[in-house]
């Protein structure tokens, strides 16, 4: 790509072996200074593209950061002198003449990768930080994704559409931000959540395909994985089913992934909710190492071990764990295993005794011969594993061991490849209210499964049972998003309503809009949403989502760049109608 201007010629990063003997012009800041002898300076230059090595006039005042101009000779570096690391390690230029555009005071912080930085320093200052190759190829590989998100969206029949940022209020399940209204004081736009509700108008309005790159906004606690604002691939269709769905999302992913990493994952595959949760202890498993929760509930049904008379009883199985933990390791795990609610942790090593292989140590004192060898053929232990088992109820023991799996299997986020898996039959309810009603673990437009449906008039626990069209795309443990079948029937609707204890006056003030364009006419749709900033990240092999954001905020919200939040003047308030109270605290 020819990258030239008026003021520049080629780029440092771009110049080789093949330019020996052109005159260049190269702009960029300084990168490194290094003295070789009274009259001569090495000079690297940095631009966005790479550093290229400048050998300039010692007695230039040229200091970190500067930002100049260099013309001069490419020429092949002295021989010894060759660096493999870098693409221009091959040549330098011979500087004839320097112009300093810009000059800089000393950066805030090294601006070398190998130097850990406080990341408040480093948002404060992050126009500088994003000068670094880290940052530059983070972003660069963030527009990478986006532009082939629209190009595979695009080829599948996808029309992007906008919708609004100022909406009314619509329960999404966080709290919204909200923003007050100046002219009719006392009222107040919301932030979307989401696009859910235009999207599916969109439907109701005949598109077929629509598509958005949108901004969403939510007013929940951060973390590694989480931002008030993020970016979201949005989808929705017509006449389709879940697996149609499946298709256009799974097309898009792997197109993204093979343009970034160069490799296209596998198919993905599906796999239940229940199963998830009894495999993995999770509804995000990661899928890059095995160390699956074993149900060994059956092996302890008539069990004398106290211990283990339980509702459930289930088993994971740490290969070479006898030789690689240590004492003190195992009861910290134990340690860990309370503080996530567990009333214990059952260990127990695996050992040849003398050609059989037997349980020792822990609690396999407890254990009769015939469920210490059940343990053993159950979780295909052999000696030198070490392997961990929790009794409880059923939903503690999944949780519990689903965290020690992760605890003692977790890869950094960069190793492992790509693991792509979807997470399907959710339930529709994921609890029953103290007033009877259940709690949708969705919003209340999602499709309930088709071989449930006459289970929704079963009232009371067995509403839990019903399961949902509804599913997750999961990378590496990583939720990426969520998306659903959608009701476009008035009487599924309606029943759903009625069950959630939504009066139709109440339903017509939350959703009315939505309702109301539904009696003309809604075709059967459904859709999908993926954090383009969680992908983003796990493609670029980083652990937190705000090293693919340009400009983040921190893990308490705020942005150290603008001083935001902040208050308002007087003024601001006085146009709004508002005025501050004081804190209670």
């Amino acid at each position: 790509m020819d990258l030239s201007t008026a003021m520049r010629t080629d780029m440092c990063g771009q110049l080789s072996a093949a330019d020996i003997g052109r005159t260049i012009t190269v702009c960029g800041w300084v990168d490194r200074r290094r003295e070789h002898g009274e009259h001569l300076a090495f000079v690297d230059l940095r631009d966005h593209t790479g550093v290229l090595q400048c050998v300039v006039d010692g007695s230039r005042d040229l200091r970190s950061e500067y930002v100049v101009s260099m013309t001069g000779e490419v020429r092949p570096r002295p021989e010894g002198t060759v660096n493999p690391d870098l693409s221009t390690g091959e040549v330098e230029v011979d500087v004839k003449s320097v112009e300093i555009l810009s000059k800089a005071e000393p950066p805030p912080f090294p601006m070398d990768e190998r130097t850990g930085v406080d990341e408040t320093i480093r948002l404060r200052h992050r126009y500088v930080d994003l000068r670094k190759a880290r940052m530059q190829r983070n972003l660069r590989t963030r527009a990478l994704v986006n532009s082939t998100i629209r190009s595979a969206m695009e080829a599948q029949g996808f029309t992007e559409i906008e919708t609004p940022m100022l909406i009314a209020s619509t329960p999404e399940g966080a709290r919204d931000f909200v923003v007050p209204s100046r002219k009719e004081p006392g009222s107040f736009y919301a932030l979307p959540q989401s696009p859910q509700l235009f999207k599916q108008l969109c439907m109701v309005g005949g598109f077929d395909r629509y598509y958005q790159i949108a901004r969403c906004l939510r007013d929940e606690d951060l973390r590694a994985d989480r931002q008030f604002e993020f970016m979201q691939l949005d989808a929705e269709a017509s006449f389709v089913t879940q697996d149609d769905v499946f298709e256009f999302i799974s097309r898009t992913v792997a197109d993204v992934s093979e343009a970034v990493t160069g490799e296209r994952p596998a198919e993905i595959p599906e796999i239940s909710w229940l199963d998830s949760m009894e495999r993995f202890g999770n509804d995000k498993p990661d899928m890059r190492f095995g160390m699956e929760l074993v149900e060994l509930t059956p092996v302890f049904s008539d069990t004398e071990a106290r211990v283990f008379q339980a509702e459930c009883v289930k088993g994971i199985c740490l290969s070479g764990g006898a030789e690689s933990l240590s004492r003190n390791q195992v009861d910290g795990l134990v340690d860990d295993c309370k503080h996530w609610g567990a009333k214990g942790l059952a260990w127990m090593r695996v050992i040849d005794d003398d050609g059989s292989t037997k349980l020792d140590a822990g609690v396999a004192k407890f254990l009769s011969a015939q469920e210490g060898s059940d343990v053993i053929a159950a979780l295909d232990a052999e000696p030198g594993d070490m392997v961990f088992l929790v009794a409880d109820k059923r939903s503690m023991v999944r949780r519990v061991l689903g965290l020690l799996r992760l605890a003692l299997g977790r890869l950094p986020v960069g190793e492992g490849g790509l693991k792509f898996v979807w997470v399907v039959d959710f339930p529709l309810f994921e609890s029953i209210g103290d007033d009877g009603s259940p709690v949708p673990a969705h919003h209340p437009f999602t499709m309930p499964h088709p071989d449930d449906m006459q289970h929704l008039d079963d009232g009371g626990e067995a509403l839990l049972e019903v399961r949902s069209q509804s599913y997750d795309l999961v990378l590496n443990g990583w939720e990426l998003g969520s998306g659903s079948v959608r009701i476009h029937r008035a009487d599924i609707q309606s029943r759903i309503f009625e069950l959630l204890g939504i009066g139709v006056e109440e339903a017509q003030a939350k959703f009315g809009f939505l309702l109301d364009a539904f009696r003309y006419g809604a075709p059967p749709h459904a859709g999908f949403a993926f954090g383009i900033d969680r992908l983003t990240a796990l493609l670029a092999g980083e652990e937190n989502i705000r090293e693919v954001i340009a400009f983040p905020k921190t893990q308490s919200g705020a942005d150290p760049l603008t001083n935001a939040p902040g208050p308002l003047d007087s003024t601001q308030l006085e146009e709004l109608g508002l005025r501050v109270l004081p804190s209670s605290t």
